[in-house]
């Protein structure tokens, strides 16, 4: 046969696309060719092929014109991880292994014939168990992250030479692949923070119902550690959510060796001198995931908020709203998931004094209006909860004052209120408020006449944004204390929270 197919994954974004490898052998001048909008990484398999082939004593068509097709041919192919398929499609069209037909091979090959992990098994196995394919070979190292789809069978190879044996029906001996495990990080407690009452609750409410949060204060009052046991707090993924998570950790390479579907929620905590391309995620040849992709379905906080460059903090407002980010350059557009909750930790001025009268602070008005206004007005009108910090007293802080709520007791709250939510919006796309459309949680789910007369009455001068989220607010308290609708204490409690003590500057 002078012709034979073999199937590969390339990963784009956090997506997997199928590509179908040709191998063609002919008369001519020897050498060999692919083509198929390769990048120069799948451009040198040529050379990685003929190497890998050549050391595992397997017979390479030296004599004969090679050419490897890539299909679909309008769209870019890069990385190393085709090198395996290429390899066996070469093979079969030597008449050396038979043609592979329900099978997709990916891995990154060696001179020596070794087979190398790639990024995006994960990816790898979900886009081979959407198109039908029955079984997958991987580098013996990945194994425990492919078979974390069912329904495929996953052969886990070491060199070449396995998977060409595996091809010809024989009986692989390699040593058992890891076992995957759940890896499950250590949280931090919120018994850890006394006193902030008021900090504590805006919490349990934004884990609730999914809100963004803003926490101002002085150094040191607990901004941080508020914000980083927020995740503690949420539920833990559920099967799809897990998979999508996993599957993008996967994609960059973040995954550990036979780690298994990541169940908690993420939480990435970037330094406040990240770019925008890091936050966003971008890339001029290839897409790469960005923070906010890598906290779907979790956490992002952005501590020394104010420190961040505008243009950076500016680039959330699209993210925050619909849930995804978009990347276009001139050679591909690819959309990855950005569903995560903001939270915002930021001093009040460059010496952080400025808290309730400022008489302790040196900052001038200039000073300070300078340093805040990199957090801009449209961001912060998506912030459904803002809290003003104070410095706790000696007595709040004294352990034998009494033990204060731990992370399990008010998760426990937090679960309850959940529950509520998504058995009023049962059938529809969101189960969460946040997630409500503005429209929708007017017409639909109104408050009582007298919360009603009170959010008329006060949200006026508020953008129509800020509005609906404070409705969305009010139905999450309301959630929390077992009311069936919001009420007028509801929602002065959600009033509350947007004004953030009149210490925000809101627009």
């Amino acid at each position: 046969m002078t012709l034979a197919r073999a199937c590969g994954v390339v990963v784009t974004g956090v997506e997997g696309l199928v590509v179908d490898i040709e191998a063609y052998l002919s008369q001519g001048l020897p050498g060999m060719t692919i083509v198929g909008l390769p990048d120069t990484a799948v451009g040198e398999a040529r050379d990685r092929v003929r190497a890998a082939v050549l050391n595992s004593q397997l017979s390479w068509p030296s004599e004969r014109r090679i050419t490897v097709g890539l299909s679909p041919a309008s769209v870019h192919k890069r990385g190393a991880s085709l090198d395996l398929g290429i390899a066996l499609a070469i093979l079969s069209a030597n008449a050396q292994i038979p043609e592979m037909t329900q099978t997709i091979a990916i891995g990154e090959l060696a001179l020596d014939g070794q087979v190398r992990p790639v990024r995006g098994v994960l990816v790898a196995a979900l886009s081979a168990y959407r198109r039908g394919f029955k079984h997958l070979i991987v580098p013996l190292s990945q194994v425990s992250e492919a078979k974390l789809v069912p329904g495929i069978q996953v052969i886990g190879v070491r060199h070449l030479v396995d998977a060409v044996a595996h091809l010809r029906g024989e009986e692989l001996e390699l040593p058992e692949s890891q076992v995957a495990r759940v890896h499950e990080p250590d949280l931090p407690d919120l018994r850890d923070v006394r006193g902030q009452i008021t900090a504590r609750h805006a919490l349990e409410i934004a884990a609730a119902g999914g809100h963004h949060l803003a926490f101002l204060g002085s150094p040191g009052v607990g901004k941080t550690m508020l914000a980083e046991r927020l995740p503690g707090l949420l539920p833990t993924l559920d099967d799809d959510k897990a998979v999508e998570v996993t599957a993008i950790y996967s994609t960059a390479g973040l995954l550990m060796p036979g780690q298994g579907l990541i169940r908690t929620p993420p939480f990435q905590a970037p330094h406040h001198t990240a770019t925008k391309a890091a936050l966003i995620g971008g890339g001029s040849n290839t897409v790469r995931v960005g923070m906010v992709t890598l906290a779907n379905h979790g956490v992002l906080c952005l501590d020394e908020a104010a420190e961040f460059d505008r243009a950076v903090l500016d680039a959330l407002r699209q993210p925050l709203e619909s849930g995804s980010v978009s990347i276009a350059r001139a050679g591909f557009q690819s959309v990855l998931p950005a569903r995560f909750q903001l939270v915002l930790a930021s001093n009040p001025c460059p010496c952080g004094k400025f808290v309730g009268t400022g008489v302790e602070c040196s900052c001038t008005s200039q000073v300070r209006r300078r340093y805040f206004s990199r957090i801009s007005g449209p961001l912060l009108d998506r912030i459904d909860l803002r809290v003003t910090l104070e410095r706790p007293s000696l007595a709040d802080l004294d352990p034998s004052m009494g033990e204060v709520e731990d992370t399990q007791v008010v998760a426990a709250r937090v679960a309850v209120a959940r529950e509520r939510a998504t058995h009023r919006y049962r059938g529809e796309v969101w189960s969460l408020n946040a997630h409500v459309p503005g429209p929708v949680m007017r017409r639909r789910y109104p408050v009582d006449a007298e919360a009603q007369t009170l959010l008329a009455r006060d949200v006026t001068g508020m953008s129509a944004r800020g509005a609906d989220r404070v409705l969305r607010v009010a139905w999450t308290i309301a959630d929390l204390r077992g009311h069936d609708k919001p009420t007028v204490s509801d929602v002065a409690a959600a009033l509350m929270h947007r004004d953030g003590n009149g210490s925000w500057q809101t627009s």
